[in-house]
């Protein structure tokens, strides 16, 4: 609703250079507004884009040194008083002196001689759309942080639930360390580097990009499913052992599953998680587990997860090996272009492993060799 008494506190700015007509003007509209003058364009701008802004400017067109066209001009190109609606005041009445004025903001002309009733007619009309218009930005911009803050706040929930979730696993092996953060930098390092690639170019957009990066610490979820025994074995497991350890990946999987059913929906801010977490242990050549796919039916983001895991697990120490230095691991991610991991993957991690190894000592669990 528009307040009552806008009218009344209403501030009206008349720029002519002749002062009978500052005058009539001023005894005309003093009872009802209140009145500032300048008796030039330069006077009006200054006083238009002082700390208190005039609500309407009535416009002379004809002045000396810089005329109403001018001034209408640099009202209309400046931030601070863009929005504040202009009548020109004009003695000409060709149509071509009219579009000119309207097509650079003005909202309507008045015609000298004055009359009365015309101009506080327009004045009361103009300070009306003015205010509407004033009421509504009010609300755009309100409804524009809301909008934001509720964004901001669904954006932390899903964050928080990825975080909340990866944890869990985290907690069952304390030897992974930065494991997850390192693999969060790796992936996004991979996908910025194939954005530009043919065949990844649709599937990575800045989107995609954020949302690997925030459901890589997913990928291992189903490691809480796994026992200890084997989990935290200091040594090679057997190959019965091996078979439940490859469960995880099923594991991880179904634990987001549940989640959304207990939700009772599908969460797309998940999807991307589940392929990670189901098939990073894919293989390009289709030895890999949970299904056995090989090639571009493994999704992309388990791909890279691939790639991402494996440097790591290499680099990393646990349990059950020591590390091993950066060039190594990259030569064994090289042997095993086209056999474990897809070969245009592979190029890229190659073309970036400066960036890998960066990222590995700055979140080093200690110093990386």
């Amino acid at each position: 609703m528009l307040p009552a008494d806008f009218m009344d506190r209403a501030t009206i700015l008349v720029v002519d250079d002749s002062p009978d007509d500052v005058w009539l003007m001023s005894e005309l509209l003093k009872a009802d507004y209140r009145v500032k003058v300048a008796n030039s364009g330069e006077r009006g701008l200054k006083i238009a884009m002082g700390n208190e802004r005039p609500d309407l400017v009535l416009l002379d067109v004809m002045m000396p040194d810089i005329d109403g066209y001018e001034v209408c001009r640099q009202l209309k190109t400046d931030s601070r008083t863009h929005d504040i609606p202009v009548i020109f005041l004009t003695s000409k009445t060709r149509m071509a002196e009219e579009k000119r004025g309207l097509d650079m903001g003005a909202v309507d002309y008045i015609t000298k001689p004055f009359s009365p009733s015309i101009v506080l007619a327009r004045v009361k009309a103009h300070l009306r759309l003015k205010s509407s218009a004033d009421f509504l930005r009010d609300q755009n911009r309100f409804l524009e942080r809301e909008v934001a803050k509720r964004t901001k706040d669904v954006t932390a929930v899903k964050d928080v639930t990825i975080l909340a979730m990866a944890s869990l696993a985290e907690t069952r092996d304390l030897m992974t360390g930065n494991h997850i953060r390192r693999t969060q930098y790796y992936m996004s390092a991979l996908a910025t580097a194939l954005q530009d690639h043919p065949r990844f170019a649709p599937l990575l957009d800045e989107a995609a990009i954020t949302m690997l990066f925030k459901s890589a610490p997913l990928h291992d979820i189903g490691k809480i499913g796994i026992p200890d025994c084997i989990l935290l074995k200091p040594g090679r497991l057997t190959p019965e052992e091996f078979e439940v350890m490859k469960t995880h990946a099923a594991l991880g999987r179904n634990a987001i599953e549940s989640a959304e059913r207990w939700l009772g929906t599908r969460l797309e801010f998940l999807t991307m998680a589940k392929e990670i977490t189901h098939y990073h242990h894919e293989r390009w050549d289709g030895d890999g587990y949970p299904e056995g796919l090989s090639g571009d039916d493994i999704p992309v983001s388990a791909r890279l997860m691939a790639v991402a895991d494996v440097y790591d697990a290499l680099i990393s120490r646990r349990v059950y090996k020591e590390p091993i230095p950066h060039a190594e691991a990259v030569d064994i991610i090289i042997r095993d272009k086209g056999g474990r991991f897809d070969p245009d993957v592979v190029d890229a991690f190659v073309g970036i492993q400066d960036e890998f190894r960066a990222i590995a000592r700055q979140y080093a669990d200690r110093p990386t060799p």
